[in-house]
C-alpha cells in the first residue's frame, strides 16, 4: 500500500498523531501491538531459528534478535507508526524481555519453557499446606532474584549499546523489566494456581486479601526502587498497568478484593488522580464505568471479546478506547473478511469524540499475513475518517 515510500507515510503518521492528539482527528489512528512470539513462533515466523530458552538465557542473543525484529518491523507491519530505518537520534530501542513471566519468577516460581510457546511458571504456593509460606520470606529484594537478573541484564545492555550498530543505526534506548505490572490479581494468579485462589476468594477471603495486599505492597516498592534506580520521579502522570484477571470475577468482587489494591497503585505510584490507563485483555467492561470512577482511569486497551458499542455508551465520549477485532480472526480470515470486521467496529459508534485507536484485539497472533494487517490499515483509512 505504500510502495516503500516510507517518507510519505510517516508524514501521515505525523499528521494523523497530531490530529488525534489536539483532538481535531481526521481519522482513526492504527497501531499493531506485537509481541517477540510473533517474530520467533510459527512456521513462517521472520527469525523462527531463535528459540525462547535461548532467547531468555541468553542477553546477546536477546539483545540482537530484537533489533533484527524491530527492523522487520518497521519494513513489513503496515501501522501509524514511524517506517523504514529510525532516524540516527531516535536509533534502535533494546529491553529486557522477560515477557509475562517476570513478576511470578520474582516472587519465586521456577520458570518453564514449552514448544511454540512463550515461558512461563510453575506456581510455587499452589497446595494449601504450604500457601502461607510466602509471607515468611517477606517482601521479595528489588534487585534480587529474577529482578537481580533483570539488572544485569540491563547494565549489560546499556555496556553493549555504547557501541553496537545495526545498518548504520546505533541503540539509543534501553528500557529494564519492572516498571510496570500484570497486576495484583494476576500475580496471585500465576504464584498460586488460578484455581486455588479464585477458591480462597470464596473459601479463605482472609488470605486471598492478605496474598494481594502482599503482592501489592511488594509491587510498589519494587517500582519505586527501579524508578529511583534510573533517577525517575517515584510517582509518575502517565501510569499504566494491567490486571486481566479481572475478566473472571463479579464487579462486587473486584470491588471487595482488588480495587483497594489498584487505588494503592495510583495513589503511591501515580501523581495525579485522574489519568493514565489499564490494559485489560478478555471482556472486563462490567467493571470499566467502577475502574473510571473509583481510578481515574481514562485510557482503557481493550482485548476481546468486546462489545465496542456498548463499551462507548458506558465510558462517554471523553474516555480514549483501544481495540479492534479479535486476534485469531485477523490470523485466518480473508482479508477482506477482516476489512470488513474492522469496519464494523468503526461504524459501531465507538468513533464518538474521537477518543478512539484501533489495534488488534489482543496481540498479533503468530502467523498473522501481511495483507490482513493491511487490510486493517485501510480500513481505517476509509471507514474511520471523521467529517471536518
Amino acid at each position: 500500500m505504500i510502495d516503500n515510500n516510507f517518507e510519505r507515510h510517516n508524514e501521515e503518521v505525523r499528521e494523523v498523531w497530531d490530529a488525534y492528539r489536539n483532538r481535531r482527528p481526521v481519522r482513526v489512528p492504527l497501531i499493531i501491538g506485537t509481541n517477540t512470539r510473533y517474530f520467533l513462533l510459527g512456521e513462517n515466523a521472520p527469525f523462527a531459528d531463535v528459540d525462547f530458552q535461548t532467547y531468555t538465557e541468553n542477553p546477546d542473543v536477546m539483545f540482537e534478535t530484537q533489533v533484527r525484529c524491530q527492523d522487520w518491523l518497521r519494513h513489513h507491519i503496515l501501522q501509524d507508526a514511524p517506517m523504514g530505518l529510525p532516524s540516527e537520534e531516535e536509533g534502535w530501542t533494546v529491553n529486557v524481555d522477560f515477557q509475562n513471566f517476570y513478576e511470578a519468577g520474582w516472587f519465586g516460581c521456577e520458570i518453564a519453557y514449552f514448544d511454540e510457546q512463550v515461558p512461563d511458571t510453575h506456581p510455587r504456593w499452589q497446595r494449601d499446606e504450604n500457601k502461607k509460606e510466602i509471607f515468611e520470606h517477606g517482601l521479595p529484594d528489588p534487585f534480587a532474584g529474577l529482578m537481580g537478573r533483570v539488572r544485569n541484564y540491563y547494565e549489560y545492555f546499556s555496556e553493549k549499546a555504547k557501541t553496537y550498530v545495526w545498518r548504520g543505526r546505533k541503540v539509543a534506548k534501553v528500557i529494564p523489566r519492572g516498571l510496570g505490572t500484570d497486576g495484583p490479581l494476576t500475580v496471585a494468579a500465576n504464584i498460586r494456581g488460578a484455581t486455588e485462589f479464585f477458591t480462597d476468594l470464596i473459601e479463605d477471603p482472609d488470605y486471598a486479601h492478605r496474598l494481594l495486599e502482599f503482592i501489592t505492597e511488594a509491587t510498589v516498592e519494587r517500582i519505586k526502587a527501579w524508578r529511583r534506580l534510573l533517577g525517575q520521579p517515584e510517582k509518575q502522570e502517565n501510569f499504566w498497568f494491567a490486571d486481566d484477571s479481572i475478566q473472571l470475577i463479579s464487579s462486587e468482587m473486584y470491588r471487595q478484593f482488588v480495587l483497594p489494591c489498584h487505588q494503592r497503585l495510583r495513589s503511591e505510584l501515580a501523581s495525579s488522580a485522574v489519568g493514565g490507563g489499564i490494559h485489560l485483555c478478555g471482556d472486563s467492561s462490567r467493571h470499566f464505568a467502577l475502574i473510571r470512577d473509583e481510578l481515574g482511569i481514562t485510557s482503557f486497551d481493550t482485548g476481546f471479546p468486546i462489545d465496542h458499542a456498548s463499551v462507548r455508551k458506558c465510558l462517554g465520549s471523553e474516555i480514549e478506547v483501544l481495540g479492534g477485532p479479535h486476534v485469531e480472526m485477523i490470523r485466518s480470515a480473508t482479508p477482506q473478511q477482516v476489512f470488513e470486521g474492522a469496519c464494523k467496529i468503526l461504524n459501531s459508534g465507538i468513533m464518538e469524540g474521537g477518543r478512539f485507536v484501533l489495534r488488534e484485539g489482543n496481540n498479533l497472533a503468530p502467523g498473522t499475513p501481511l495483507e490482513n494487517i493491511e487490510a486493517m490499515y485501510r480500513a481505517a483509512r476509509e471507514c474511520g475518517r471523521y467529517q471536518l
